[in-house]
């Protein structure tokens, strides 16, 4: 061919390149029948500090928030006999703190019903209350203790590939762990045990009751599953929870396993939801439906579609700012949505005693994060 039909041609395949539009990420592997993409939302940059918690204040783990005026609620998880709850204003402004000394405290749960925020006191072993508009002299309510029901039943895994061996994990449980709340849509109060490997029930009637009780109440054994346990590292099995809208299902995270469970509220039956989520700890729906949940080894927010699908990853650990505050995230530990943006607290928590980036945090903080839409890319 001569060279000027060889240059011709180029230019027409160039061109044709050109005007010829490329698939996008987010509009790859469309399904045959959705005409949706599956692409995942990827937003590394978008934790921004939000609170800097008072100085000696460390490890905030459980918040949660009055939806009527954007409260917002912070336990700390503090081992360092300096443990608080702490009330913000929607602006991030301090308005009050409760001392509970040496009795580190996990999940919190605001409870639209009574006004009352309830408490995981993992330090005592019991679920507490205390009114949302408290001060530093509120009065603390115990509502029930989780009762120490013993070591459950040997988990037997199957090892791959063929599933022709297996191995069996013998647990031995000697302390009663509250971690993480929910609230049914009748007003049951739903708990994770992460030692016992066990979810409890406070019924609605007891609650209603707490403080009235000859003796403390006992929360009730919904089921102990070996499942809900772990070996894995964090050593917190059941931990985060949230009901599906229809309050079929209740979705329990499995932080030493990088799982996600479900059990049906009905049977009691549990299985996987999704797997490999770093650190799964604290959830929370949105109002479209996904479940967002804390990668606390993997320093992200992951969001779930109702298949159990990553569909967007939020946040990263961007290093440590000259006032040694996290920049992003650093071990997020749960979440709670007001509006459209989703508050985080940043436990930040050095585990294993090697070089943690959580060692050289000296001011904690709580990150907020705006939930992009269902198609935002």
């Amino acid at each position: 061919m001569h060279k000027r039909h060889l240059l011709i041609l180029f230019v027409v395949l160039f061109a044709a390149l050109l005007i010829t539009p490329l698939p996008s990420y987010a509009d790859s592997d469309k399904g045959s029948d959705s005409g949706k993409g599956r692409g995942i939302i990827v937003k590394r940059d978008a934790a921004e500090q939000f609170i800097v918690l008072p100085r000696g204040v460390a490890h905030p783990e459980g918040i949660t928030a009055n939806p009527h005026n954007g409260d917002l609620f912070v336990g700390t998880f503090d081992f360092s006999a300096n443990n608080q709850l702490l009330r913000f204003d929607r602006r991030g402004r301090l308005l009050a703190s409760k001392s509970f000394g040496g009795t580190p405290l996990l999940g919190l749960e605001f409870n639209p019903r009574d006004g009352n925020i309830y408490i995981c006191n993992f330090g005592l072993s019991r679920i507490q209350r205390i009114r949302g508009d408290f001060t530093a002299s509120t009065t603390v309510e115990d509502v029930a203790t989780i009762p120490l029901i013993g070591a459950l039943a040997p988990r037997i895994v199957s090892n791959p590939p063929d599933g022709s061996s297996s191995d069996t994990i013998i647990f031995n449980a000697s302390f009663a762990a509250p971690n993480a709340l929910a609230f049914n849509s009748v007003g049951d109060l739903f708990v994770s045990d992460s030692f016992q490997g066990a979810i409890f029930k406070v019924d609605h009637t007891k609650i209603a009751q707490a403080g009235s009780c000859l003796t403390l109440c006992n929360a009730t054994l919904v089921t102990q599953d070996p499942l809900l346990t772990t070996v894995g590292f964090p050593p917190f099995g059941a931990n985060g929870l949230a009901f599906s809208a229809d309050g079929a299902t209740l979705f329990i995270a499995n932080t030493g396993d990088d799982r996600v469970l479900q059990m049906n509220v009905s049977s009691k039956s549990i299985s996987p939801f999704a797997e490999s989520i770093n650190g799964a700890d604290g959830m929370t729906f949105d109002r479209f439906g996904r479940l967002w949940v804390c990668a606390n080894q993997a320093d992200e927010i992951v969001a779930l579609s109702a298949t159990g699908r990553v569909i967007a990853k939020l946040g990263d650990f961007l290093g440590i700012n000259k006032d040694l505050t996290p920049r992003g995230l650093l071990f997020p530990a749960s979440n709670v949505i007001v509006g459209d943006e989703m508050f985080v607290t940043n436990l930040a928590i050095a585990l294993t005693g090697g070089d943690e980036p959580e060692a050289d945090v000296m001011l904690w903080t709580i990150s907020r994060i705006h939930l992009p839409g269902p198609d935002e890319h």
